[in-house]
């Protein structure tokens, strides 16, 4: 049996070695990170103007003031259409109440932002990404119908169903 002092002057489990590698630490903020070499510098981060919310839990079962919450980012009740919201304090707080709901994607914008009247060939892929297709001049686009609606061009389709009707009334040549 041991004593009393025994136990109480005994700290086996509680000692540790001094670590090295502690002095290479650099916090940031509540984080610690330790870097690879000592002369690493990490790159600047550029947060980004806007963020896709998907909503991916129910929105039935929770509390009236996360539904309150999604509501106001305009989250509907059915589906899972994405929303896009600014990054701003504000939303980031509303977010943060409500991130255990919710998918947040950065959306990467392009360097030169279309102007309100070629929105139309705009496109938000799902991983953020916004994709911007330049209009086709109109040009391009009479010759490509004059081509297809050519009466003249040998589609297989229509190559196919003559051939098979000749076939089939014993006049093929």
């Amino acid at each position: 049996m041991t004593s009393k002092s025994k136990v109480l002057t005994t700290f086996v489990r509680n000692y540790s070695m001094p670590k090295h590698w502690r002095s290479d630490a650099v916090r940031y903020e509540k984080v610690t990170y330790f870097p690879r070499s000592p002369n690493h510098k990490d790159p600047p981060i550029v947060p980004s103007k806007l963020l896709m919310v998907t909503l991916v839990k129910p929105f039935a079962g929770n509390p009236y003031w996360d539904k309150n919450i999604l509501k106001q980012l305009g989250i509907a009740e059915r589906g899972r259409d994405p929303v896009v919201v600014k990054n701003i304090p504000e939303v980031c707080a509303m977010l943060w109440k409500v991130k255990h709901l919710v998918k947040i994607i950065p959306v990467k914008l392009p360097d030169k932002l279309p102007n309100p009247d070629d929105f139309g060939g705009s496109y938000l892929h799902p991983n953020g990404t916004f994709y911007v297709v330049p209009k086709i001049d109109p040009l391009r686009v009479e010759s490509t119908e004059k081509f297809e609606n050519n009466p003249k061009k040998l589609e297989s389709l229509k190559i196919r169903e003559k051939l098979r009707l000749q076939w089939l009334n014993g006049t093929l040549p």
